[in-house]
Order: structure tokens, then sequence, then C-alpha cells
């Protein structure tokens, strides 16, 4: 081959490349977000109780029994519309810890007082630290932990009646 034919296919090959890549992207689930720590325990951490700026708490409140540890912060719309069926999970006796992410301690407390508590301990990471080392993205996340202090699953995206009862429930089931 000629000089000008491989400039020419250079090109043509780099397109064909990103081409593949973004169609493949195209039947990507954008809630499927992987996570490596899937199958480990929660890391170590040490975080304040919303409520009560004295009082810490560690990676032992995760253990004990399944449960969920729900990533919210008031600056999010999808939190809002999801906190409602968290409360009726709560009332079924799903144990439900909150994390309140990168958001203002007030802000968050009003809207708990607001709009009712589900969670039975709200940590607060105001910097996003147990969040960056969980994975987080934004919020809401939620991640299913059991009574070992192992995380079995990670979703991404609001809970609502739908996703519980389609896969989230046959989850929280699975680790009992």
């Amino acid at each position: 081959m000629s000089r000008k034919t491989w400039l020419f296919l250079i090109p043509f090959v780099v397109f064909l490349l990103g081409a593949v890549f973004l169609f493949r992207g195209l039947y990507s689930d954008p809630r499927k977000l992987e996570s490596v720590l899937v199958g480990q325990e929660v890391p170590v951490f040490t975080l304040q109780d919303i409520f009560d700026l004295n009082k810490q708490h560690d990676r032992s409140l995760l253990t004990g029994r399944p449960m969920l540890l729900n990533v919210w912060a008031t600056w999010c719309p999808t939190c809002y519309s999801e906190h409602e069926y968290l409360k009726q999970l709560a009332g079924q006796g799903i144990a439900i810890i909150g994390m309140n992410y990168k958001d203002e301690r007030d802000k968050a407390i009003g809207w708990l007082k607001e709009l009712g508590n589900p969670y039975q301990v709200t940590l607060y990471d105001p910097d996003g630290m147990l969040g960056l080392d969980l994975g987080v993205y934004g919020a809401p996340e939620t991640f299913f932990i059991d009574s070992k202090g192992i995380i079995r699953y990670r979703h991404v995206g609001d809970i609502n009646p739908q996703v519980w009862d389609s896969s989230l429930k046959a989850i929280y089931e699975g680790m009992k």
C-alpha cells in the first residue's frame, strides 16, 4: 500500500473505533453503575449524626441486620420524589440508614422535620468523603448491606413502588 492509503486509513480506523464505542453506549443502562465494592465491607468511616454534633457513628452501625444505606440531599429533586416511599418501606420494618451527602445540616434537618424521617439514623457527610469512598456519583443512591456489613447491591436513582417490586425487594429479601 502506498503512503497515501495509510494516511487515509488511520483516521478511518479511529472513526470506526469511536463509532463502535458510542454505539454501545446507546444500549447501556445509565442506572447500572458497577461498583467495585459489591461483595466487600463498607469502607471504614466516622461521621457525625445529623441531629447531634456530639454523636459519632462508624462502620459498626451498618452491621447486625440487613439494611439500606440511602444517600440523599436537599438539593436533589429525585430524593424528594423517593422520600415518601422510603417512609412506607421504613413503616414495613425495613431498616434504612440515611446519609446526607454534600449538603447543609440546617437544610437537611428542616427537610426531615417537614417531610418526616424514614431513617433510623442519619449520617452527615458534608464534604462527601464517605460518598467518595463508596463511589457515589450523586444522589439518590442506595446500598443494600447485609448483616455482616457487606455491600450486596448498589441502586442508582430513586426507589419507588415499581422498582422495589420488580427487582429490589427480591435483593433485600435475599439478604435476610
